[in-house]
């Protein structure tokens, strides 16, 4: 058959269910958004193409949720928060070994997202993946899915967009814009190791401690304003270079390096982020088969080196990798208001906020650590696509300019806003008020009640 395109016939699609407010996708922005929508009293329906929910932290394995975390910084608390503190109470969860924090572990978070989700009496419905939107003109009114049941519709009086990738709104008709991709943030196969001697490895990195300054000891020149660089960081490059120095690695590699997250007693080394692939991008799905394949070839690489290179690695082996690639940068929506490099360096102020995020930079080569107190509200507007009604977009797909998106992408931010976006749609529906002439303050109000700080 020599064609270029093929026709599809007309069909029907069954509506399969009806909500008041639908969730596509289930990562820290989706999850608390959920979360939060349910309890200011809405009937929510969850989407999710995998098998679990959670998204970075269980799909990728980002299990540093607040790894910018230090004594002054000042944070939203809410769901974000709340994902730590039950990780740590369920016993899935480990001090974090740069900060603050507790390192959350992505397989045993994968329960404590089902628990979450069925307290909050939330309609799951897994392994489905959006494929399009359900509009009645410029309105949206539900998605379809398809899955091994086939091409099915749900119907919501307002959809909350938590692809990352602004899947819905770009589908549905919103403007956005992508990053071309050789500006890209890198992409990351994310891995976890087994079989390490805690002892030696300790000893190592305590022998020679590394800090943020050593980031741009090589490959990469990272920007920060001076505070961050004596900070101590689980970095790790010295064994990849000597890889390269012996020919175990080429030296076209030399962006192999990075962070670990936790050695455990049991011998894992958790939350191995050493591997960046430029020009992955996240919606081209050739371009994500190729970085997932050279990924793990880089990967392997990386673990053999540790083998022969740091001291308690000899034993070494690889435990897993994430289910998928971790993208950082793709489409974003073109906002009611667009957050920009001013607003998230110097503590922007804003009358629709609906929380708060440390003054965290991590990307495009920028890292500014929030050590010192200062923080920005994140705006409600920043969530409203243009053009299409009934619709929020949470997660790092928000409004903003490259070094604001470097602010917006970490999932604790994803997470602040979320939880906004969620109460936002609860009472739009309450209300029958669209989202965009919701009463901000009656927002507000609610999500102070659910314990987010928002000034």
């Amino acid at each position: 058959m020599d064609r270029d395109v093929i026709i599809e016939p007309a069909r029907q699609t069954d509506v399969i269910h009806r909500t008041g407010v639908l969730v596509v996708g289930s990562g820290p922005g989706g999850l608390a958004a959920a979360l939060a929508a349910a309890r200011a009293g809405a009937e929510v329906c969850l989407v999710e193409r995998f098998g679990c929910f959670g998204g970075n932290i269980t799909v990728v394995g980002v299990e540093g949720f607040a790894w910018y975390r230090h004594e002054a910084t000042v944070e939203a608390g809410g769901i974000g928060r709340e994902f730590e503190d039950r990780a740590r109470d369920m016993g899935a969860a480990v001090p974090e070994s740069q900060s603050l924090s507790y390192e959350i572990d992505s397989e045993g978070f994968k329960v404590v997202a089902d628990r979450l989700v069925e307290e909050a009496g939330l309609h799951a419905m897994l392994h489905r993946t959006f494929v399009a939107p359900v509009m009645d003109g410029d309105r949206i009114a539900g998605i379809v899915v398809e899955s091994k049941a086939g091409r099915e519709a749900i119907l919501a009086q307002i959809v909350i967009d938590a692809t990352g990738d602004a899947d819905v709104a770009h589908r549905a008709g919103a403007p956005t814009r992508k990053t071309p991709p050789e500006a890209m943030q890198a992409a990351s196969v994310m891995f976890h190791l087994a079989g390490v001697d805690k002892a030696a490895f300790m000893a190592e990195v305590r022998a020679d401690p590394q800090t943020y300054k050593d980031w741009s000891s090589g490959e990469w020149s990272v920007e920060t304003d001076g505070k961050e660089d004596d900070l101590f960081s689980p970095f790790l490059r010295k064994p990849f270079r000597k890889a390269i120095d012996d020919g175990l690695i080429p030296p076209h590699l030399s962006t192999i390096a990075g962070t670990w997250g936790a050695v455990h007693d049991t011998g894992e080394l958790t939350y191995m982020n050493l591997v960046h692939l430029a020009e992955v991008d996240g919606t081209d799905p050739d371009s994500m088969t190729q970085g997932e394949i050279e990924g793990r070839k880089q990967a392997m690489l990386a673990v053999e080196a540790l083998r022969r290179y740091m001291p308690g690695c000899g034993g070494a082996r690889l435990r897993n990798f994430g289910m998928t690639i971790g993208i950082r940068d793709t489409r974003k929506i073109d906002a009611a208001y667009n957050l920009t490099e001013a607003d998230v360096r110097h503590e922007c102020r804003f009358d629709d906020t609906i929380g708060i995020y440390p003054e965290f930079i991590d990307g495009y080569g920028v890292l500014v650590i929030p050590t010192t107190g200062r923080y920005m509200h994140v705006p409600y507007r920043a969530m409203l696509p243009r053009g299409v009604r009934g619709l929020l977009v949470a997660g790092r797909a928000i409004g903003g300019d490259r070094i604001a998106h470097a602010a917006t992408r970490n999932m604790a931010c994803c997470a602040v806003a979320g939880q906004g976006a969620g109460v936002a749609a609860a009472l739009a529906v309450r209300t029958g008020r669209d989202v965009a002439e919701v009463d901000i303050a009656a927002v507000q109000s609610e999500l102070e009640r659910q314990g987010v700080r928002i000034r």
